[in-house]
């Protein structure tokens, strides 16, 4: 390694006269130099969580009996991370998290439904129930160690939770101290066993599980269905929303419920039969209303799915970025086979709004969320963002695109793009005053109103965030145009297009032949299925005329960007025994939902 140096020569300099005196001697000194050698050093997190004793944790309790302390783990929880870590624990039975006997203990009796509830070890509240807890301890030090803190009670005894639950935690505002343990805790287990309790040996887990950083979501777990039901779970602590109870019925065929779920970041992609879809070989992918057929056991256990979620990988508007992804991605398979590879996440800078991305049959890059853009208003001072698909040929970068929503049937609508004129005559579009809105609702309610709905979803009209917002074709193809073939502008985000419609080789027609249709009407049940089904996930959101939602549910409806050189345009229209891939054709004044592909894809 080199090192700084300074290097000073002093030269004397005798200077002789022609006289062969010498008058003078003088030291001078030459320009210093250096050198710098730097050095970086890099320190990477290392956070780990192990446990001793962990076999402990065997006694001998009489009937009537209350017993605490049973044995102890020492658990040793260490972790770098500026940001914290936090702990969660779960009943761990036979190796199942979340299930029915996840956080009870298990005899092994002959009729095999022995068990000692999780509770907090008392018989005050039911002396007949015997019931087990478990406790925490910090373990002090001599020497400065991590600074701590236990959530949730688990410093006393409390019941066993059936699903992750975070038990203690140390935050960034904390020192991480010397201490080459890091966080030291002991934990130990009581039980009350009643007098009716079978005798028996009872055996249960707990699993403790390291996160970082401390505000990190929870580790996933299984979800228990109700009987008779399909629960649809979000699989995520940040996803925001509800939805109910789906009955079914063993081997009968149904029609999965559309999302109400959303999360910041994160493009929603399907259902999965896995929670731990990402690593699990055996996950199985479903399109949002994709047909089904109900799994023997449903009436009897209920069938769990939950939301596939894909991290956003950049902006959408960002054309290299578009260019990555797409490039990136295998072609979807259509059979359901969990395959991350082909599914991305990009996110919509005018609002925020993130979709996720397939590549599907056509080898194209597909939205495969419908658009939930509204008024950009807010996020888009200079028009710049909303640009899509070409230059509107009156305004340029338009500055609005959808009624905001608590404009819709008042007398002022700010930034807003909606169709005025007769059919017969040239259109145009207006920007502040009211004349025909472009219709759209709200992209969480069947009403205009802009609060998620409170009701949670158990049918395939209620309310559903997926279904997106609708739009007229006017404000679809942001233009002023009327009379003409093929629109070239359109509310797609930069770098993409409403997909073709009509007898065409590109669009919906080439999508319906090279996922196996003909790329003319079709009027099977077959055929409304693969459009449903994963990874092309079209739903059946309906359409908006005027101040009612039509069909939700039952129908879908999608804008292309061609019209049918009359008063309609043409759509991709699903029903459930028949589709219409680009094909049918509607009045330019209804709303209809949109899905963009990419430009050049």
């Amino acid at each position: 390694m080199k090192l700084n140096t300074t290097l000073i020569t002093n030269i004397l300099i005798t200077t002789t006269l022609l006289s062969g005196t010498i008058l003078a001697s003088t030291l001078v000194s030459a320009d210093n130099d250096s050198v710098v050698d730097e050095i970086n050093i890099t320190v990477p997190v290392s956070c780990s969580i192990s446990g001793t004793g962990m076999d402990s944790h065997n006694a001998n309790i009489a009937n009537g009996i209350y017993t605490a302390g049973i044995g102890t783990t020492t658990l040793h929880a260490f972790c770098n991370d500026s940001e914290g870590f936090a702990i969660y624990a779960a009943g761990y039975t036979g190796d199942e998290i979340g299930g029915t006997n996840s956080n009870k203990l298990v005899g092994t009796t002959a009729s095999g439904n022995a068990v000692i509830e999780s509770g907090l070890a008392t018989s005050a509240g039911n002396p007949d129930v015997s019931n087990w807890a478990m406790k925490l301890t910090i373990v002090s030090s001599p020497t400065p160690t991590y600074h701590i803190i236990l959530d949730n009670g688990f410093g006393s005894y409390s019941a066993v939770p059936n699903s992750y639950t975070k038990v203690a935690h140390r935050d960034s505002s904390t020192d991480i101290g010397v201490d080459a343990e890091g966080a030291t805790l002991t934990t130990t287990y009581a039980a009350y066993i009643s007098k009716t309790q079978a005798a028996d040996t009872y055996s249960g887990q707990v699993i403790y599980t390291l996160v970082h950083p401390s505000d990190a979501e929870a580790p996933l777990s299984p979800q228990q269905a109700t009987a008779g039901c399909i629960n649809y779970f979000a699989n995520a602590s940040t996803a925001v929303g509800t939805m109910g109870c789906q009955s079914a019925t063993d081997g009968n065929t149904i029609t999965l419920l559309a999302s109400n779920f959303s999360r910041t970041g994160y493009g929603f992609a399907g259902w999965s039969d896995k929670y731990d879809y990402a690593t699990n070989a055996n996950a199985h992918f479903y399109g949002p209303m994709e047909d089904i057929t109900v799994p023997t056991g449903t009436a009897a256990n209920g069938l769990s799915l939950y939301a596939v979620w894909i991290k956003s990988e950049g902006s959408i508007q960002d054309q290299s970025k578009v260019a990555s992804v797409c490039n990136s991605l295998t072609t979807a398979p259509t059979d359901g086979t969990a395959n991350l590879t082909s599914v991305s996440a990009l996110t919509d800078q005018r609002d925020n709004q993130t979709y996720a991305i397939a590549k599907l049959a056509d080898n194209k890059c597909w939205m495969i969320e419908n658009l939930r853009l509204e008024s950009t208003a807010e996020h888009n001072s200079d028009g710049t963002l909303a640009q899509g698909y070409g230059t509107s040929t009156t305004y340029g970068n338009f500055s609005g695109l959808a009624d905001p929503e608590s404009s819709y049937s008042t007398s002022v609508t700010v930034n807003s793009l909606y169709y005025s004129g007769t059919q017969s005559g040239t259109a145009s579009i207006n920007i502040g005053t009211l004349n025909y809105p472009s219709l759209r609702i709200p992209r969480y309610n069947n009403a205009n109103t802009s609060a998620r709905a409170t009701n949670e979803p158990s049918v395939n009209n209620s309310a559903m965030y997926s279904y997106g917002n609708y739009y007229t074709w006017h404000a679809a193809i942001a233009d002023t145009a009327y009379h003409f073939d093929q629109a070239y502008t359109s509310i797609c985000p930069a770098g993409w297009m409403l997909p073709q419609g009509g007898t065409t080789a590109s669009g919906f027609g080439k999508l319906d032949v090279d996922m196996g249709g003909t790329g003319a009407n079709q009027f099977t049940a077959e055929a409304s299925n693969r459009w449903r089904k994963y990874p092309n996930n079209f739903l059946y959101s309906g359409y908006f005329n005027f101040s009612s939602a039509y069909n939700r549910g039952s129908h879908g409806y999608y804008w292309s960007s061609t019209s049918d050189m009359n008063v309609d345009v043409f759509s991709l229209y699903l029903h459930k025994t028949n589709v219409y891939p680009g094909s049918d054709s509607f009045s330019k004044d209804s709303g209809q939902s949109i899905r963009c592909t990419a430009i050049g894809s």
